[in-house]
């Protein structure tokens, strides 16, 4: 059946995988809704975008993903209130970085109009998958990758830009233990760091398993040219507590510009919570550990939110941090997960109504 909503054509699935899903016990990211949203890009122009029901893709092998890596992402998530209203969290920040990523990996540029509306309409047409249960939500995943064929080292002709949704559970439970790199790294000045590209999280993988093989959950990324500066934790933003003060290190050509970051800065501000945007060497982390100033890390970014880290290691030698019961981790976690849920009032303008 076909109908149009927000000026998006849709295609309805004629049938629903809703009711074989056990929405009480949700893993991240592997169960999938019914549609999802697909545009293509061909003769110099991205087309009309469309919903359609949720299916595989057909692609020919010369493809240019699959040889040159044109890739990108972002995360975000759609939630309901205790009345049933539907909320996104600052939208149109995801856009405005999805674009980014996309100039600098020479991909056509996407309307603001198919990404805001389409991503509407798709709600709108699968809002019964968005879980109402505390910590759940629908996580959305809009992505670009080249389509247009050839073995020629050189941007693709066409590209696809699809959004897919899936109801998850919490991304991650309890604290991590991380691992400082010494060796390797996420990026490079100059690089694609600061881009959401798809091989930038490709890279982290092997590097993270060597991390798991000691024991440890994720890798707390160093600088690539002397790896004596703190920048992102596994493949998220990282903030650390020294005394109390929360610091973070500056965005760069290396560091993503995470939307959790400067949503948690804007609102440790807010609050007088003394914040530090700089660089922050291992040696002043370890120093810190030392004599008993370091009193929080976590990570941040949208799948999570704020995953907090109970120790990390260091050449050899393993640092725990204090067990605190009134923590800016969980503090600011409950603030931006009110905002995002309508819990509490919106003072900064983030949540974005559906």
């Amino acid at each position: 059946m076909n109908s149009i909503i927000n000026d998006i054509e849709v295609i309805k699935s004629e049938t629903t995988k809703i009711n074989t899903v056990d929405f009480s016990n949700l893993k991240f990211g592997k169960t999938f809704s019914d549609h999802m949203l697909e545009c293509d890009y061909k003769d110099g122009k991205w087309q009309a975008p469309k919903v359609v029901p949720y299916a595989g893709i057909t692609l020919q092998p010369s493809a240019k993903i699959f040889h040159y890596g044109q890739s990108v992402f972002e995360g975000m998530k759609a939630y309901k209130d205790v009345d049933g209203q539907v909320w996104l969290f600052r939208p149109l920040e995801n856009f405005k970085r999805l674009n980014i990523s996309s100039k600098r990996l020479a991909i056509p540029e996407l309307p603001e109009s198919y990404f805001m509306e389409g991503l509407k309409a798709l709600l709108e047409v699968d809002k019964d998958w968005i879980p109402k249960s505390e910590g759940s939500s629908l996580y959305i995943r809009p992505y670009i990758f080249a389509t247009g064929e050839g073995f020629h080292a050189s941007p693709a002709d066409a590209y696809k830009f699809l959004i897919c949704t899936a109801p998850s559970g919490s991304y991650f439970s309890g604290k991590v233990k991380v691992l400082i790199e010494e060796k390797y790294s996420r990026s490079a000045n100059g690089g694609v760091g600061f881009a959401k590209a798809g091989g930038n999280y490709a890279g982290q993988f092997y590097p993270t398993q060597l991390a798991i093989d000691k024991g440890y959950q994720q890798v707390i990324w160093t600088d690539d040219n002397t790896h004596e500066y703190i920048e992102e934790a596994g493949a998220m933003n990282i903030f650390i507590r020294i005394n109390d003060t929360l610091i973070t290190a500056p965005t760069s050509d290396r560091i993503l510009d995470g939307i959790t970051r400067k949503s948690i800065i804007d609102l440790a501000k807010s609050e007088n919570i003394p914040v530090e945007v700089r660089k922050i060497s291992v040696h002043e982390v370890v120093e810190a550990a030392k004599n008993g100033t370091l009193k929080e890390m976590f990570g941040a970014g949208t799948a999570a939110v704020i995953s907090p880290i109970s120790g990390f290691g260091y050449k050899d030698e393993d640092f725990d941090l204090p067990e605190l019961e009134d923590t800016y981790a969980d503090h600011l976690k409950k603030r931006i997960t009110d905002i995002q849920t309508n819990k509490t009032e919106d003072p900064f303008g983030w949540r974005y109504k559906i």
